[in-house]
């Protein structure tokens, strides 16, 4: 599950100049007037985003900070009234990811996705590139629910005891041991940013897409929904991602390293049986994805139409506050002192984002964009696609990947009313793009943990980034193509 990246430590010459160039731009608009055929709301909507934008480019504030300027700012200059813009902030698929990390912070507190990860990585096989794709198998799947960052330090020591067992044979020193050592740590990475593609819980774009297409179009995207459009792109780049690596970029004979990694086995014995919390958390994190998949079947079959992905989120996350871990200590699975440890900014930028769209729309900013961008209404519609997710491709290696969808979002459904394309076709390969980047240590949290095990250079993150990257358009251009026809 991907998530905003974190600040960087220090205060740096980009951040100050940002702090100061956002309020200036924003400034100079209001002074000017409003272009022909915009709205003064319309164009005073712009200029806030134009300080949001970079804000968001520059991170001069944490990220969540500069999501409140709507609330400080739309009543303030009439774009918007105080309920109006707060609304947002409300929207149901902020509840569903706040039910969604609370049922992930259960699984890590009592280390089920350790227990997973090794019994997937138990039936890859003794082969080097079988176990880097083991390795990514089992960090794609926890990725789908649980955030990427805690997935890929979860998944970095085994990894990294895999490198140390199978450094025997061709493996044991030169080139062959250096690219294998390079496959796992980026292939660690770039599973864990895969894998949350799949899920509306896995990646903050995700749900913002669909928060972003419930709000503005009335377009409702179930979680079952998502999954069949993104999981299929999952089980086919997951795998290119992995001949990349092990047969492209950072070739290694696939030789048998034997009873190397008996380690797994050993593992999972000093982890001991599934104790009791564990089971009940197992069997709530079962009941919800089993839910999530196949409500809307019972809404169509039963009739049931009360339930809801958001209800079922919250009735999950609440179970774990009921259910006990020990009844003699009177502890139970998760507690408010663990579940406060929550990334509450996500949330915050979600409410940002969608604020800041809600008035882009209202104020009539979206029609005017969609009408500049009339001249693309006659390119092919692959071409509009590529554009979209290439474009998000390159602007989250540097800005966050939800600030990268938020700030898109309205120029994309601008450009929706220009091209008369169905609003989920533009919007979901702008989400899947943007948690796309593998270039960059800076891009996301698991290129910046992985980088930090010494085993990759700047160059190889780069060169081996790029071409997944590359493969990553073509994949979910090929897939949103398909939903197009």
């Amino acid at each position: 599950m991907s998530e905003v990246g974190e600040e960087p430590s220090g205060y740096r010459l980009y951040q100050l100049i940002g702090l100061f160039l956002g309020p200036a731009l924003c400034l100079t608009m209001l002074v000017l007037p409003a272009p022909s055929g915009l709205s003064d709301a319309g164009w005073t909507t712009a200029s806030i985003a134009t300080l949001m934008a970079v804000w968001w480019a520059t991170q001069a504030l944490p990220l969540a900070a500069t999501a409140l300027v709507p609330l400080a700012a739309f009543p303030v200059l009439g774009v918007l009234n105080v309920k109006d813009t707060a609304e947002p902030y409300a929207n149901p698929l902020i509840f569903l990811f706040l039910g969604g990390f609370m049922i992930a912070l259960a699984v890590q507190r009592w280390n089920l996705h350790r227990r997973m990860a090794l019994h997937i990585l138990l039936h890859v096989g003794t082969r080097p590139a079988s176990l880097v794709g083991g390795v990514m198998l089992a960090t794609a799947l926890l990725s789908m629910w649980i955030s990427n960052t805690a997935t890929t330090i979860m998944m970095l020591p085994i990894a990294v005891s895999l490198i140390a067992i199978s450094a025997r044979g061709p493996l044991a020193s030169g080139r062959a041991g250096k690219n294998f050592a390079t496959a796992m740590m980026l292939g660690t990475a770039y599973a864990a940013s895969i894998g949350g593609m799949a899920t509306l819980i896995g990646s903050p774009p995700n749900a913002l897409a669909a928060g972003y297409l419930l709000q503005e179009f009335g377009v409702e995207v179930t979680f079952l929904d998502w999954m069949i459009i993104a999981l299929p792109m999952v089980v086919f780049l997951l795998p290119l991602a992995w001949l990349c690596l092990t047969r492209v970029t950072f070739p290694f004979p696939n030789v048998d390293v034997g009873d190397g990694p008996d380690t797994i086995p050993q593992m999972l014995r000093d982890m001991g049986p599934m104790s009791a919390p564990e089971k009940r958390v197992a069997l709530v994190f079962g009941v919800v994805a089993t839910l999530w998949i196949l409500h809307p079947l019972f809404s169509d079959v039963l009739g049931i139409k009360t339930v809801t992905d958001v209800g079922v989120a919250i009735a999950g996350a609440l179970a774990l506050f009921v259910l006990p871990a020990d009844w003699d200590k009177k502890e139970f699975l998760l507690d408010w002192e663990y579940a406060r440890t929550i990334p509450w900014e996500i949330l915050l930028l979600f409410g940002g984002g969608l604020s800041l769209a809600q008035a882009i729309d209202s104020s009539g900013l979206a029609i005017w964009l969609g009408g500049g961008l009339d001249f693309l209404s006659g390119l092919p519609v692959i071409l509009i696609i590529a554009g979209i997710v290439f474009f998000a491709v390159m602007m989250t290696e540097l800005v966050s990947n939800t600030a990268t969808t938020a700030a898109m979002l309205p120029v994309v459904g601008a450009l929706t009313v220009s091209t008369e394309l169905a609003p989920l076709v533009l919007a979901a390969p702008l989400a899947l793009g943007a948690s796309s980047a593998y270039m960059l240590p800076v891009a996301t949290p698991p290129n910046a943990i992985v980088f930090g095990s010494g085993c990759i250079s700047l160059p190889q993150m780069m060169w081996a980034g790029f071409l997944i990257g590359l493969i990553g358009v073509v994949v979910i251009t090929g897939f949103i193509m398909l939903l197009a026809v």
